[in-house]
């Protein structure tokens, strides 16, 4: 009784395998920060030295052209790539499905004439400033995605300077609650023209808490409007803080046992971060020194971070999940390895199932993933059991942040479902393509390349046959042993359709798929793969 009772104040030892923990590593030239569930890893964000992290920035823009076809503008906000303003982003927004809106007393909605995506040109010309919000980073090849509906996310509160709405979350179930925090929603003083939005956090939040929110949320957005009036288009007028201060903003919760980080001076900043929540916030907050070993070792915890990369994933059972990321497409496959539990086949199916869809949610999350996924399940015959592995995917989803929409089994066993994509993958932010296959993740056989190699071979001979004499073939030390066995037969006899000689040389240092034949006499490479 008396441990419990210290874990929840926050005192003596932590224990970041027990409970919600988030574990911080902080580095010369990488911050990272693991959020982990009963010692499960759950999400993980790496932030590096020099990156620049620009969703949920603010920016004074200016519009470069405008694309009637696509329905969109092009926005120059001082990036390499301009900005993609879709004209349905340039519209005032509909309050979100996951809120419920609050009509306050006394207020009425004013009379204005709707704005349709027609009038978007003329409001914004080719030429004019626009303030606007990033509310997806550039992926891939593709520039950052913004919207004019500007938010501003507080502890409790998010303001929306330009929409004069009002909102509770729809996450907090409880009736009476919601009750009490449309009281304090009416009571809030909130500027003309201006709106809120309660977040989950809000739950059992104290009235005055609101009210200091409130008040830092005005001031910061007073400090916008200040350097927006002083900086020419195209400027930055806010930035989202780096990934330290965002992780004590976000999810130090009640939900959150505690935050060990191995860096003293960043554990004093999460520290003045939690001071500014709640003296019992500050008293969660952990430091725990190095001693010769990493912290996410000491934790042990890098395994699972390890295990994020591979394409392989074993579930409990013995079933296993692949997972194949494209650009717009994650495909996962299901599959029942060495699941041999039980002697009942629907029973072991249906197992597995529930198993790799629970895995799936957690994978999207801690991979950062999204797009369009498509699940390919193992068949099953029965409906309540389909039912079975769509509820457990919806309930492990409602941890997910992002996004998400999921669509009834298909009749040919497939799961189709969204996830909200707003930053690159863990993937794609960490790892690049292979510059030896090129990110195909496969390189071609000895054959093949012996095929292709005897190929340009018998070019070179007809085309050069009276001008050059010996040539050289430098090939990969796999290929040559092909030449020397199978293929040595086919060598001599296109040879002695040759003047000269045919001298063959490896390179251990040479991408298998790339060959040199070069003339003997001058040493210059006729022809180069």
């Amino acid at each position: 009784m008396i441990q419990h009772i210290k874990r929840l104040l926050g005192l003596g030892r932590p224990d970041p395998l027990r409970g919600n923990s988030i574990i911080v590593n902080v580095e010369k030239l990488e911050r990272r920060v693991a959020l982990l569930e009963d010692g499960m890893l759950e999400e993980y964000t790496v932030e590096r030295e020099g990156d620049q992290n620009i969703v949920g920035g603010i920016f004074k823009g200016r519009v470069k052209n405008i694309e009637p076809g696509l329905k969109a503008m092009f926005v120059d906000i001082g990036l390499d790539k301009n900005a993609f303003l879709h004209f349905w982003d340039a519209l005032p927004a509909a309050l979100d499905s996951g809120l419920e809106e609050i009509q306050r007393s006394g207020s009425k909605k004013k009379q204005q004439k709707k704005i349709t995506s027609k009038d978007i040109p003329s409001i914004y010309p080719v030429g004019s400033e626009i303030m606007i919000q990033v509310s997806k980073g550039p992926i891939g090849t593709k520039g950052p995605r913004v919207t004019t509906n500007i938010s501003l996310a507080g502890r409790y509160l998010v303001l929306m300077p330009y929409t004069e709405q009002f909102g509770i979350s729809r996450k907090i179930e409880d009736p009476k609650e919601r009750a009490r925090l449309r009281k304090i929603i009416q009571k809030l003083s909130v500027p003309e023209g201006m709106g809120i939005i309660m977040r989950t956090v809000a739950h059992g939040t104290r009235a005055r808490h609101f009210v200091r929110d409130l008040a830092m949320l005005m001031e910061q957005w007073q400090e916008i409007e200040a350097r927006r009036e002083a900086n020419p288009a195209p400027a930055c007028v806010f930035q989202e803080p780096g990934l330290i201060e965002r992780t004590a903003r976000d999810f130090l919760t009640d939900e959150v046992n505690q935050i060990v980080c191995d860096d003293a001076e960043t554990t004093e900043t999460i520290r003045q971060v939690a001071g500014k929540i709640s003296r019992r916030a500050k008293r969660r907050v952990h430091h725990m020194p190095m001693s010769g070993q990493h912290i996410f070792d000491r934790i042990g915890i890098q395994k699972q971070i390890d295990e994020a990369f591979a394409r392989q994933v074993w579930l409990p059972c013995g079933g296993y999940i692949v997972i194949d990321e494209t650009e717009a497409l994650i495909a996962i496959d299901v599959n029942t390895g060495r699941n041999r539990g039980s002697k009942d086949v629907d029973k072991m199916i249906l197992q597995t199932n529930i198993e790799a869809a629970v895995e799936v949610a957690r994978q999207l999350r801690l991979r950062n993933i999204g797009g369009l996924v498509v699940i390919d399940l193992i068949d099953m015959r029965h409906r309540r059991d389909q039912q079975a592995v769509y509820k457990a995917i919806k309930e492990r989803l409602k941890k997910d942040k992002a996004k998400t929409q999921v669509l009834q089994i298909s009749p040919i066993g497939l799961m189709e479902m969204t996830r909200q994509r707003l930053n690159e993958s863990l993937r794609d932010s960490m790892l690049e393509p292979c510059p030896y296959c090129q990110g195909r993740g496969r390189v071609k056989t000895p054959m093949t390349m012996s095929v292709e190699i005897q190929r340009h071979l018998t070019q070179v001979i007809q085309k050069h046959r009276d001008q050059v004499g010996d040539l050289v073939i430098v090939v990969n030390p796999d290929v040559l042993n092909r030449f020397k066995s199978e293929d040595s037969a086919l060598l001599v006899e296109l040879e002695r359709s040759h003047s000269g000689r045919l001298i063959f040389r490896s390179d251990p240092a040479l991408n298998r798929e790339r060959f040199a034949i070069i003339d003997a006499r001058t040493e210059k490479a006729i022809e180069q793969v």
